[in-house]
C-alpha cells in the first residue's frame, strides 16, 4: 500500500476509486464504503482512501483527538483490506479553507485522477464543510466521474458511528464494540520491557505502550487474544497504571499469554480486547495479587473455551 503523508504535492498516474472520511476505527459502516472502492479494482482502478491529518475537529479544537485506532493501526487495517493508496492529507488553515469545487477539481480529479467516489450522505468537505454529496453529483456529469451514495448502517436500531463506538469503549463494552467494528478493538505495537514483577510471581507478561492519541477503555482486566507472528493466542490483559507495583503515572497494556514462553521483546504484536473481566484494583501485596491473577487466568481460560466452542457451532 502506498502512503502519501505530510504533503499536498503528489500526483497519481492511474485512475482511482476514492472513499473520503476520518475512518476512525474503520467500523462496519466504513467497510461498506471500502467494499465499493475495492470492487472497482476489477475495472483497473486503484482503491484510494482519502483522510485528513489531523481530522478537522482536532484542528479547530472541537475534539480532544482521542481515536479508536492510532495512525499506525489504521494503516494496518487499510493494508489488510487491500487498499492501494492511502492519502493522509495535511489539514491546516489553508487546506481547510479550500472552496469545495476547487478541492474536487484540483485534488480529487487533478492529483488522484478520481473516476469513482463512494460517499456517505452526510459527507462534508471544503471551506466551512460546504462540499457535500449534492455537489459531487452535480460535478460528476461535467467531469466524467461516478458517485455512489452509501446508506448508514444500523445495529439493533442504532446507527453505527465512531462517536457511538467511542461511548461503548468508554463503558468497557468490548463485545458491542466488536460487533460495530466488525473486528475486536485492538492495540498494535512493539513489545517493551516492563518492571518484570509478573515474571517473579509466575505470570510473565508482555507490555505495550498505547499511542498518545489512542482512546482507552476503563482501567481493568480484560479477556483478550494476542496475535504473534500471525497466530492468535488466548490471553488476559490489564489496562492501567499498575497501582500495586508502582509506575503510577504511566498507562500501559500488560498481557499474560497462557502457556507461552517465547522471548518476544522488540517484536510487533496485536492485543485484542474481547470482554471485560474486572476493574483495576490495588492489592495489599504481591501474594494477594498472585492469588487474584490465578483466578483471572482460570476465568480467562474458561472464557476462551466458551468462545472457541461458540465459533464452532
Amino acid at each position: 500500500m502506498k502512503i502519501i503523508s505530510n504533503t499536498t504535492d503528489f500526483q497519481l498516474e492511474q485512475g482511482t476509486a476514492v472513499a473520503i472520511g476520518k475512518f476512525d476505527g474503520v467500523h462496519i459502516g466504513h467497510r461498506r464504503l471500502l467494499e465499493e472502492i475495492l470492487a472497482r479494482k476489477e475495472k483497473g482502478l486503484l482503491a484510494c482512501v482519502f483522510t485528513f491529518d489531523p481530522p478537522p475537529e482536532v484542528l479547530f479544537g472541537i475534539s480532544d483527538g482521542k481515536s479508536l485506532s492510532s495512525l499506525s493501526e489504521k494503516r494496518s487495517l487499510f493494508e489488510k483490506m487491500g487498499v492501494d493508496v492511502l492519502v493522509e492529507f495535511p489539514m491546516n488553515r489553508e487546506t481547510a479553507g479550500m472552496a469545495p469545487e476547487r478541492f474536487v477539481t484540483e485534488v480529487l480529479l487533478g492529483k488522484l485522477h478520481m473516476q469513482f467516489i463512494a460517499a456517505g450522505w452526510d459527507l462534508s468537505f471544503g471551506s466551512r464543510g460546504a462540499g457535500n454529496v449534492a455537489l459531487l453529483e452535480r460535478m460528476a456529469e461535467e467531469h466524467d466521474f461516478a458517485v455512489k451514495v452509501i446508506d448508514k448502517v444500523f445495529l439493533k436500531g442504532i446507527e453505527v458511528s465512531s462517536s457511538y463506538i467511542r461511548s461503548l469503549v468508554k463503558e468497557g463494552n468490548m463485545e458491542a464494540v466488536q460487533e460495530c467494528l466488525g473486528t475486536p478493538f485492538f492495540f498494535k505495537g512493539e513489545v517493551v520491557h516492563g518492571n518484570h514483577i509478573g515474571t517473579g510471581i509466575g505470570f510473565p507478561t508482555v507490555n505495550l505502550l498505547p499511542a498518545e492519541d489512542k482512546l482507552l477503555p476503563p482501567n481493568g482486566v480484560y479477556y483478550s487474544g494476542t496475535i504473534v507472528d500471525g497466530r492468535e493466542y488466548p490471553s488476559i490483559t490489564n489496562i492501567g497504571r499498575k497501582p500495586t507495583v508502582g509506575d503510577k503515572e504511566r498507562m500501559g497494556v500488560e498481557t499474560y499469554i497462557y502457556d507461552f514462553d517465547r522471548d518476544i521483546y522488540g517484536k510487533e504484536i496485536e492485543v485484542r480486547l474481547l470482554g471485560f473481566r474486572r476493574p483495576e484494583r490495588k492489592f495489599a501485596g504481591l501474594e494477594q495479587l498472585q492469588a487474584q491473577l490465578r483466578e483471572d487466568v482460570e476465568a480467562g481460560k474458561e472464557y476462551a473455551g466458551r468462545k472457541k466452542q461458540k465459533n464452532w457451532v
